[in-house]
């Protein structure tokens, strides 16, 4: 069977996501490649997370695109938009962690621009009423992210299924976990 380089980095996401401090050979192992193999497509391990890193992000950017955030109300765009971006929610946390640049407690660039259209989301929630204006956007915007990663978790071990995923994180986020 023939892999390409999209797979390779898909099955290698999946796996981070589990195991973020695996070894090259375990990552090669879990992708169902030999380690020469892994790293004829990527020198090392760093090439492979920088590799995963743009992929990650440039998936973010399209799904941000495609789901239009600025249109209609900020409830439904936050569902759209963590609808189109459950396929890399596995290794969020770990794509945020490699995003920071942890001298100056920014974001790289990269990943500054995610954050603040994600973020601008959540304002727009606020000013239109739909969202609490007491919770921080900055929070919010936090809370996204570690709840994408949270929900991607669950549904890897078998605590959900995929189709809940959505709903997981959309209804935490908009109503929480009061009963009313």
């Amino acid at each position: 069977m023939a892999l390409d380089r999209e797979h390779v980095l898909r099955a290698a996401a999946d796996f981070l996501g589990r195991r973020p401090n695996a070894t090259q050979d375990e990552i090669a192992a879990a992708v169902g490649v030999s380690r020469a193999t892994l790293h004829r497509y990527f020198s090392g391990r760093a090439a492979l997370l920088e590799a995963l890193d743009e992929f990650a992000t440039a998936h973010l950017r399209e799904a941000l695109k495609s789901v239009r955030v600025q249109e209609g109300s900020a409830s439904d765009a936050l569902r759209r938009l963590v609808t189109a971006c459950e396929p890399v929610s596995g290794y969020l946390n770990s794509l945020y962690t490699q995003s920071q640049d942890f001298e100056t407690n920014q974001p790289k660039e990269t990943w500054a621009a995610i954050d603040a259209e994600v973020r601008e989301l959540f304002l727009r929630g606020q000013r239109d009423g739909e969202f609490r204006p007491d919770l921080n956007a900055f929070w919010l915007t936090e809370a996204f992210f570690n709840l994408m990663a949270g929900a991607a978790w669950v549904v890897q071990v078998g605590g959900a299924g995929r189709r809940e995923f959505t709903d997981m994180v959309t209804d935490l986020l908009l109503r929480g976990v009061s009963r009313s």
